[in-house]
């Protein structure tokens, strides 16, 4: 077997997978999952720029997943990076630190590859012979893939809940006048994924990313967080309007005590869930497919 490692650094969080790739049917088996919040974003949508306690958060967690890959012996590492290091203007800081620590440079791919990596993720274990509309609810951007087996249109937007919450979010909880401000963004957004995306006419909804399998926990009234439970879970469009309605409702304070909420969520989490009940709202599905697998494992094939 290969052995592979694959790292997803987003605007909010950055994750590592190692893994074996079995060589006769190509599927992975993990060994090793992790997720850090380091919000390598913040302030980005306003200063263009990465900030240096960002970066060094986001340093710091790539020295920890270096000695994860060398204990596991991984033979080859991809190192994708996304939203936030495509907008700022100092993401060469960003290429030399990551280089310096784990020996790869990262990739700053575009949406489009984004998108694809979040399909072949999320669909690898999903049935065939029907149309799955992905959506990526990440923390600078969105990406919305439609296709069965292959990819047929993909698009990325800038919503996300970093983004949302640092451009309209100043009270706590959310006032009304924020989250419409936040709403009306979103829907801004799904006009320009429509454009391109034929989103109102996949059989299946499937979200990925933080702010959907936090909103799956939360429906599955978990005590702590279990992603066996969560992954392929199906959250009702009532459910999840609820779930929001509560969250926007809530303060920070609330919102943290949730006990599957993750401390680095919490002040984001409201902006993430309004990103889902919109785009379930414009689609009009009545329930949403959650996976646990997404680009990370997609990224961690293309290894493979």
């Amino acid at each position: 077997m290969t052995r592979v490692a694959g790292i997803d650094c987003g605007t909010n969080s950055i994750r590592l997978l190692v893994a074996d790739v079995h060589p006769e049917t190509g599927e992975l088996i993990e060994l090793d999952r992790r997720m850090t919040i380091v919000r390598l974003g913040q302030d980005v949508d306003r200063t263009g720029r990465l900030a240096p306690e960002a970066l060094e958060r986001t340093f710091a967690a790539c020295r920890d997943y270096a000695a994860v890959i060398r204990e596991l012996g991984a033979e080859r590492l991809r190192f994708v990076a996304t939203s936030a290091s495509r907008d700022a203007e100092n993401r060469e800081e960003f290429v030399r630190g990551v280089l310096d620590i784990l020996g790869v440079e990262p990739e700053v791919i575009t949406g489009d590859q984004e998108a694809e990596f979040s399909f072949t993720g999320a669909t690898g274990e999903l049935p065939g012979a029907q149309t799955y509309l992905v959506v990526d609810i990440g923390g600078g951007s969105t990406e919305f893939v439609v296709g069965d087996r292959h990819v047929e249109a993909a698009r990325s937007v800038d919503i996300g809940c970093v983004r949302l919450t640092e451009r309209h979010v100043r009270s706590d909880p959310p006032a009304a006048e924020e989250v419409a401000a936040i709403r009306a963004d979103i829907r801004a957004a799904l006009d320009l994924a429509e454009e391109t995306v034929p989103i109102r006419e996949a059989g299946t909804l499937v979200g990925l990313a933080g702010s959907v399998t936090t909103v799956a926990a939360i429906a599955l009234g978990l005590q702590e967080y279990d992603s066996e439970k969560i992954h392929h879970s199906r959250v009702p469009y009532e459910k999840v309007a609820e779930i929001v309605d509560s969250l926007v409702a809530s303060t920070h304070a609330e919102r943290a005590a949730i006990s599957v909420m993750h401390p680095g969520r919490v002040d984001v989490i409201v902006s993430g869930a309004l990103v889902l009940l919109e785009i379930m709202e414009r689609t009009g599905a009545r329930e949403v497919v959650v996976s646990e697998h997404d680009i990370l494992d997609g990224i961690a094939l293309s290894v493979a």
